[in-house]
């Protein structure tokens, strides 16, 4: 912790960004654990989704997402899209003079909670295809076994809310080759997935656990907050801030249908 002093503070917000409202996941986990922090939250529903766009793309709009938040004054800025970290992380580090947290795949904590050596990862088509996946499993699956299905279509019905009854059956295709494969931990690849869950649960066989980087995220940001000097006092009012590229009533409707359906969304 090089540099850092105790006494500093700094009031200006934290900054995340998805395609749409997924990230939410992690701004949630954020506000739990940081309750003093300010949050401002773009959702780049113009260009929703990433997950089939190609890496030059996702680069140029994850360097535009950054420029909207930059100029809220945000102080560190949370990439919180699988898709988005595997792709651009890297070129946003090089180009930006502010910290970036990013999420991948949990395949390490994976790993680790696997019984029989057999996870899966449920993730987009991008996030599926990118070598940084697969340098993930390389590095840190420690032996186990690593299976990927890539689910097209299923942070967009995350998106439009749909219900339940309309998801379950396209769900339960994506997990068939997960279950088939053996998989005892299955990971969350994509953040839209977080208001999939206990469908996901529902469908694995019992005693299968999920998991999904939302928590470990928080936790990675609290510790930049800590080492940089960059932590909130807790004197003011800690707010948080919807922006959208794209229609806000739209987006403001869609975290209303989630909070109503028992998603812990501030």
């Amino acid at each position: 912790m090089l540099g850092y002093d105790a006494g500093v503070t700094d009031e200006r917000p934290i900054g995340l960004f998805d395609s749409g409202i997924g990230g939410v996941a992690v701004l949630s986990e954020i506000r739990r654990l940081l309750p003093d922090e300010s949050l401002v939250y773009f959702a780049d529903a113009a260009n929703f989704p990433y997950g089939p766009k190609a890496e030059d793309e996702i680069k140029r709009l994850a360097a535009a997402a950054t420029d909207v938040l930059l100029e809220r004054g945000v102080k560190l800025i949370v990439v919180a899209c699988n898709t988005a970290s595997t792709m651009a992380l890297a070129s946003l580090r090089s180009r930006y003079d502010v910290p970036f947290v990013g999420m991948v795949p949990a395949v390490k904590p994976a790993s680790s909670l696997s019984r029989n050596g057999l996870v899966g990862i449920l993730a987009t088509e991008g996030t599926v295809q990118t070598s940084v996946l697969a340098d993930l499993i390389r590095d840190f699956a420690n032996g186990a076994v690593v299976n990927t299905t890539a689910a097209p279509g299923l942070a967009e019905l995350v998106e439009a809310g749909a219900q339940d009854a309309a998801i379950a059956p396209v769900l339960v295709g994506f997990l068939d080759p997960l279950i088939e494969a053996g998989s005892d931990v299955v990971v969350l690849g994509c953040t839209h997935y977080f208001f999939l869950r206990h469908l996901i649960e529902k469908s694995l066989p019992a005693g299968t656990q999920v998991v999904d980087a939302a928590e470990p995220v928080a936790r990675r940001v609290r510790q930049v907050l800590e080492e940089s000097g960059l932590s909130a006092s807790g004197i003011g009012a800690a707010g948080v801030e919807y922006i959208t590229s794209g229609d806000r009533p739209q987006l403001l409707s869609c975290l209303r249908r989630w909070r109503e359906a028992g998603y812990a969304i501030p």
